[in-house]
């Protein structure tokens, strides 16, 4: 008897286990959308362990049990891997999905910034950790990019520290952040690398690769997210009336526009946006390279006369403000880390092909002007070594020494205490594969 009833108590126990806890409910659905093997419909609850797809006109929102939110764009396909909420108690909070492909949006709720880290949002090549956070990702098999819209991320490429298996941020020396202050930046993870690459190229976003619909929720800028953080986010009513509609979503009252005789009228005092200080030093494409146009932004900036005549080699052109903050240490050497770069791989009779930096270095020694660098370019089933070593000038040039080195490089030091660096390059030599392309590094 006892036996039996045991076993029965196990059964009991392993099925509340095995109920799947809701995610959300679809308030948006146009074009084809299916979960699992039917139809999407307003309404539909989603629950952990479904699959959500769309075609290639279709858009889903996903409202969360905690008021975030996940967007679907066409051609996507995503997995909610886990999504459950301990309000009581935010340590066993556990929210994973799964962006097997395309491009989709999520906006943290409010049990999933109570919580951030249990939070985990995996593509095929990276884990996606947040600080409370608004952001999309496209993503294929080999290539996965993250733009943030509000708050910041943080992203590792899968590796022996790093598997999908895990849950939570992946934190560690691969790992990079990014947060939305960085206009137009994205970060890049493609397949086996296991730090991602922060990139500043527009046409590389996911809004270009799946662009929003106009009824999307609307982001909030980074001013508005410091001096509002923890706030919901909502639809913009005037683009969304459709949706409430459709959906039983909570609304918030429409304020009387005329006030109360005995009260004054309230006077609603809208903060200056905080705008991100540009870096001294630009650089980009002042030619097409591998099918990407010259980059007319630089162009435009270089033509205003704000920044200095510049130095080019091949392609890439570099330059800094005329009027820099610069100020050399007399003493003393640096570390710099590489946080943006742009390269390509070139092999004998073949159109330069698009790579990556997988280990990188450049070391100032302020007493004796002079630095080094070291970067891995990887791409095209190649790898490229280059190594250089030259001086600094007084102006904080940096320009390679033909002994010692393997590439032409020419660059700058900026910002109050040197703080910025940046340089192009090309290899040398007509044996073999070559590298080149632009770097921005800072300590």
């Amino acid at each position: 008897m006892f036996t039996r009833f045991a076993i029965a108590a196990a059964l009991l126990i392993a099925a509340g286990l095995a109920q799947a806890d809701e995610a959300g409910r679809i308030v948006f659905v146009t074009g084809q959308a299916q979960i699992a093997s039917r139809a999407i419909a307003l309404g539909d609850a989603v629950q952990e362990g479904d699959e959500l797809t769309t075609g290639a006109d279709g858009y889903v929102y996903v409202k969360t049990v905690d008021n975030g939110f996940l967007i679907l764009r066409p051609a996507t396909r995503a997995r909610v891997v886990a999504y459950h909420i301990d309000a009581q108690n935010p340590a066993n909070t556990r929210v994973k999905f799964e962006l097997l492909s395309g491009v989709a949006r999520a906006i943290s709720g409010q049990g999933v910034k109570q919580a951030r880290q249990n939070f985990r949002f995996n593509t095929p090549v990276a884990a996606i950790g947040v600080r409370g956070t608004d952001f999309t990702v496209s993503t294929d098999q080999q290539t996965s990019r993250i733009a943030v819209i509000s708050g910041a991320v943080i992203v590792s490429g899968f590796s022996a520290g790093c598997g999908p298996e895990g849950s939570g941020p992946c934190e560690g020396g691969s790992s990079r952040e990014l947060f939305a202050e960085q206009t137009g930046q994205l970060l890049q993870v493609q397949k086996g690398q296991a730090a991602p690459q922060l990139m500043r190229n527009n046409s590389l976003s996911p809004d270009v690769t799946a662009p929003p619909r106009k009824d999307e929720p609307v982001g909030k800028s980074p001013a508005a997210d410091a001096s509002h953080a923890g706030t919901d986010f909502s639809l913009e009513p005037q683009k969304s009336n459709g949706i409430l509609s459709g959906a039983a979503l909570p609304t918030s009252p429409v304020p009387n526009p005329t006030p109360s005789p005995s009260q004054p009228p309230v006077v609603v005092v809208v903060p200056d946006p905080v705008i991100p200080k540009p870096p001294e030093i630009i650089w980009g494409r002042w030619q097409a390279v591998a099918n990407l146009p010259a980059d007319s932004e630089l162009l435009a900036k270089l033509r205003s006369g704000t920044y200095d005549s510049g130095s080019i080699i091949g392609s890439f052109v570099i330059s800094r403000v005329k009027d820099t903050e610069l100020v050399l240490p007399r003493e003393g050497q640096a570390a710099f880390a590489l946080t943006n770069s742009e390269v390509y791989i070139r092999q004998a009779d073949q159109a330069p092909v698009a790579a990556t930096v997988q280990d990188s270095r450049l070391d100032v020694n302020f007493a004796t002007r002079a630095f080094s660098t070291n970067l891995t370019v990887a791409g095209a089933g190649t790898q490229v070594d280059v190594h250089a070593k030259g001086d600094v000038t007084l102006k904080g040039e940096l320009v390679s020494s033909f002994i010692g080195s393997n590439a032409v490089i020419r660059g700058y030091l900026g910002g109050a205490e040197a703080k910025e660096a940046g340089y192009i390059f090309n290899t040398t030599g007509s044996s073999g594969p070559g590298a080149f392309g632009a770097t921005q590094w800072a300590r």
